[in-house]
């Protein structure tokens, strides 16, 4: 019973993150909120995002993001607050332009090439070699090997 009930809260601990004194009255703002809350990394923790960091400075984030929202910021005024002063390295998902570009297409354009290398080497090593005729020299020299008079 002691491991189930630790189970559970270990699960139910990122819940707790956003305290309800963090939480804005309106519905429609505080979706909004939390939508920004997992599009933002937790510069501390760094494998967060801040809706599921415990961190100090999460909540300093959150209570941030939600202070951007009530002064009538859209969601691309926030998250480019954020990058202004901590770089895209705070964003969960980094936007796939310029430099990060090459790091977007890295993954995938390696998994294409391994597996056309993957692809070539087992086909050239699976392909049986066609068979050749013996030439006449070898004919007869097979005929002396195995005992036989050559014709």
């Amino acid at each position: 019973m002691k491991r189930l009930f630790l189970i559970f809260w270990l699960l139910a601990t990122p819940v707790l993150a956003v305290e309800p004194q963090e939480m804005l009255s309106d519905p429609a703002l505080e979706a909004r909120a939390q939508a920004l809350d997992h599009a933002l990394r937790c510069v501390q923790c760094q494998s967060e995002s801040i809706a599921s960091s415990n961190a100090q400075w999460s909540a300093d984030a959150r209570k941030l993001v939600r202070e951007l929202i009530v002064e009538g910021r859209s969601d691309d005024e926030v998250l480019d607050f954020f990058v202004a002063r901590y770089g895209e390295f705070v964003l969960m998902r980094p936007k796939a332009e310029g430099a990060n570009l090459v790091l977007w297409l890295a993954g995938p354009g390696l998994l294409i090439l391994g597996a056309g290398i993957a692809v070539s080497y087992l086909r050239r090593r699976s392909a049986p070699e066609a068979p050749t005729a013996l030439s006449a020299e070898e004919e007869k020299r097979l005929a002396e090997l195995m005992g036989d008079k050559p014709t």
